[in-house]
C-alpha cells in the first residue's frame, strides 16, 4: 500500500499528537465522512462507546451531509441519521489503531480526537456488459485519524497502564509462537506421511497383484 500524507499538519512540537490512517478501504466516503464528524472532538473513550454501538446498529449516526432520504432520529434529538454499520467498524479499527500509536509513543494520559476525516482516494472504472451497459466505478476511500493527549497520567496509573500494555503484547507474542510451532507440527507430519494414492493408481496395483498371483499358481502347477 502506498504512503499517503496527512490532511492535518503536524506542530514542530508533536510529542503530544499520534495519528493513524487507512487507505483504499472498500467502503462510502460519504458514510465514513459522517462516522468521522460524530467522533470529532471526543475524548478516545467515548468515541469508541459510540462506534461500537453504531457497529452494532444500535445507535444512529448523524448525518450532517449527504442526508438526502435519511430518516429523523430520536436518539439524536430528531436530526437526520442512519446506520452505517460498516463505516463505524472501520472507523473503529483506525481509532484503536491511534490509541495503540499513542500508548506505544508514550502517551498514557486522556487522549482527545483532533481531526478525523474521511475522503476518496480512488476510482476505477467498471461497466456491467449486460442490458445498457451502465457503468458503476469501483470507489475506494481513506480515513485518517490524529489523537492529543489533553492530559498526562499520574505516575501510579502510568505504571499500571505500562504493565498492562506489556502483558498484551506478551501474549500476542506467546500465541503467535504457539501458531507457528503448530503449524511446523502440522508440516512435519504432512511430509512424514504417505501420499493417498488415487482410484486409478488402486485399480493398476490390484490388477499387478492379481497377475503376480496366477503367475506364482501356474509356476507351482508346472
Amino acid at each position: 500500500m502506498s504512503d499517503y500524507n496527512y490532511t492535518m499538519q503536524l506542530p514542530k512540537e508533536a510529542g503530544k499528537f499520534a495519528r493513524s490512517q487507512l487507505a483504499d478501504v472498500d467502503a462510502s466516503f460519504k458514510d465514513l465522512g459522517a462516522v468521522c464528524a460524530n467522533i470529532m472532538g471526543k475524548s478516545t473513550e467515548k468515541a469508541e462507546a459510540l462506534l461500537v454501538k453504531a457497529g452494532k446498529g444500535e445507535f444512529p449516526i448523524h448525518y450532517r451531509k449527504h442526508s438526502k432520504k435519511k430518516g429523523h432520529r430520536g436518539e439524536i434529538g430528531g436530526k437526520k441519521g442512519g446506520y452505517p454499520v460498516k463505516s463505524a467498524k472501520l472507523v473503529l479499527g483506525v481509532l484503536r489503531n491511534a490509541v495503540a500509536n499513542a500508548n506505544a509513543r508514550g502517551l498514557l494520559g486522556d487522549l482527545e480526537i483532533v481531526h478525523a476525516s474521511a475522503n476518496k482516494l480512488r476510482s476505477f472504472p467498471r461497466v456491467a456488459p449486460r442490458g445498457r451497459w451502465r457503468r458503476n466505478d469501483y470507489v475506494t476511500a481513506r480515513i485518517q485519524i490524529v489523537l492529543r493527549e489533553i492530559a498526562e497520567a499520574k505516575p501510579e496509573e502510568k505504571a499500571r497502564k505500562k504493565k498492562a500494555i506489556e502483558a498484551k503484547i506478551a501474549e500476542k507474542r506467546r500465541a503467535r509462537e504457539e501458531a507457528k510451532k503448530k503449524l511446523e507440527e502440522e508440516m512435519k507430519q504432512a511430509e512424514g506421511a504417505p501420499e493417498e494414492k488415487t482410484e486409478e493408481e488402486k485399480k493398476v496395483e490390484k490388477a499387478l497383484e492379481r497377475t503376480s498371483m496366477e503367475q506364482q499358481a501356474q509356476h507351482e502347477v508346472n
